[in-house]
């Protein structure tokens, strides 16, 4: 079922700052996944294309953006935060129809990545290096030594489907604060909100060739952006295996690879139990389960399992599944008709051998309605993969290095929980848990966009987080003085 053409809108690539869409290009129709209506239709670059936004970054990278002075890139930021404001019902409708993401939880991610470009934009006056102290070496005296950091050129950003803002915008906004320059190739699935960015940022004083956004397939455009020689910095956040394939591509370029999870979420006997409930309702539901750090393993301590599981239940089977764009909706439809059946297969491949089905277990097309599925073995792939769906596994434990152990037993390790009102304990668990980040009464799905995030093992390399993001997209130069 295709929308009227006048809802329909009609993209190309953003490249020196004007969008490409004649020459008779191949084309790609992005889709509601809720209703499978056509909502966009996407003119995709062909290589030249590619070749000349490429080209157009690295002229404004040398003629514009490594010069820029702090405060001027502090001030596009800036002004593209409050642009980004100005018309935040309108993105958040489209990433809703684009991804099938509430409504609710669209906005949430256009808040969080106006609050990004604001984080950008005072570290954009900060991040610049250090004075070393050149007397605490015998033979240092008398002399001044510090670090300068400079951009590296043109950074390479490819982006995911799941939250195509704030996943774009943590690429784009650290490197204008460092001075470099972009090339964006947003999901193929997701292009429409990301489009959006680039005259946005346009308005906001940015020099064309700045941000340049490329649409096209990940093999064909994707590869020969991240081998050109231009690009300095790769940054990408999607599946393990493109991201691995890219990191060698790659080569000596720096690269920043955000990949995969099945985070662990462990309720201890002591936790606020109530308040742990609530926290992995909200962490493995949102946007259907959608997010590499979503609650998938939840570990509960076995006095309190029949407990959690009282609480628990009765909540997930009051979520209310539909249509994303109605404001009582919590869960909508996965990305694609694909995704759903290959999470029902998962799960139902998991029952067959032997797991119970405590709630959901039912698809209706694209939708996979929440499920909580205990009895569980440690090689099913609803335990030991990343399912990326609205499915949480349930596993009793009796001691701490007992969950710990079962924590650590994964491929995978970005972010994890743990539920004590010990702190000490929770500490403690802390350190022994294999993962980039832990949250302590918190759930593993909660992400603030300033403090560093990346995974360890399988689930990547580097760190996100404005401030962190900006050091890997510079390079430290030392600079020292003799004084006499």
């Amino acid at each position: 079922m295709k929308q009227s053409a006048e809802k329909v809108k009609n993209i190309g690539s953003w490249i020196n700052g004007k969008e490409i869409t004649e020459g008779g290009r191949a084309q790609n129709e992005v889709r509601n996944p809720y209703d499978n209506e056509v909502i966009g239709i996407v003119n995709m670059a062909t290589l030249d294309d590619l070749e000349a936004a490429i080209v157009s970054s690295h002229r404004a990278f040398e003629e514009a953006m490594k010069s820029m002075p702090a405060h001027q890139r502090s001030d596009i930021l800036r002004k593209a935060a409050d642009e980004l404001e100005a018309s935040k019902e309108e993105f958040a409708a489209t990433i809703s129809q684009e991804t099938g993401k509430t409504i609710r939880d669209s906005r949430g991610e256009v808040s969080r990545a106006i609050q990004l470009l604001r984080f950008a934009s005072s570290e954009a006056k900060a991040n610049d290096g250090e004075l070393i102290k050149m007397d605490a070496s015998t033979g240092g005296e008398n002399r001044l030594g510090f670090v300068k950091r400079y951009p590296v050129g043109v950074v390479a950003a490819i982006t995911p489907f799941n939250y195509p803002l704030n996943l774009a915008m943590h690429k784009i906004a650290p490197a204008i604060a460092t001075g470099c320059s972009v090339v964006v190739k947003p999901a193929g699935k997701t292009p429409l909100s990301t489009a959006m960015l680039a005259p946005l940022f346009e308005r906001a004083g940015l020099p064309k060739g700045a941000l340049n956004i490329v649409m096209g397939a990940g093999a064909e455009i994707g590869e020969a952006l991240v081998t050109h020689p231009y690009i300095k910095k790769v940054t990408f956040t999607g599946s393990e295996s493109v991201g691995m394939k890219l990191k060698e591509l790659a080569g000596d370029k720096k690269v920043t690879l955000e990949l995969g999870s099945n985070a662990p979420n462990i309720i201890f006997e002591d936790a606020n139990l109530e308040m742990a409930v609530s926290n992995i309702l909200r962490g493995a539901f949102t946007y259907s389960g959608q997010a590499c750090i979503s609650a998938q393993r939840i570990y509960v301590q076995k006095g309190v399992y029949e407990k959690v599981m009282d609480l628990f239940v009765p909540k997930v089977e009051k979520l209310v599944v539909g249509d994303p764009a109605s404001e009582q909706t919590d869960i909508g439809p996965l990305i694609t008709l694909n995704a759903a059946e290959r999470v029902e297969q998962w799960v139902q491949e998991a029952s067959n051998e032997g797991a119970r089905i405590i709630v959901g277990g039912k698809r209706e097309g694209a939708i996979y309605h929440p499920t909580i599925v205990e009895n569980v073995k440690s090689d099913m792939k609803v335990v030991c993969q990343e399912i990326f769906g609205p499915v949480v596994v349930m596993i009793p434990f009796e001691k701490e290095e007992e969950v710990v152990s079962m924590a650590n037993d994964s491929n995978y390790g970005l972010q994890a929980a743990v539920f004590t009102s010990d702190v000490t304990k929770g500490l403690r668990i802390a350190d022994q848990l294999e993962t980039g980040g832990v949250w302590i009464n918190e759930v593993s799905q909660f992400r603030l966009d300033h403090y560093p995030y990346g995974g360890v093992k399988k689930s990547g390399l580097g760190k996100e987080g404005v401030k962190y993001a900006m050091d890997d997209m510079t390079e430290m130069k030392f600079i020292g003085v003799n004084l006499i």
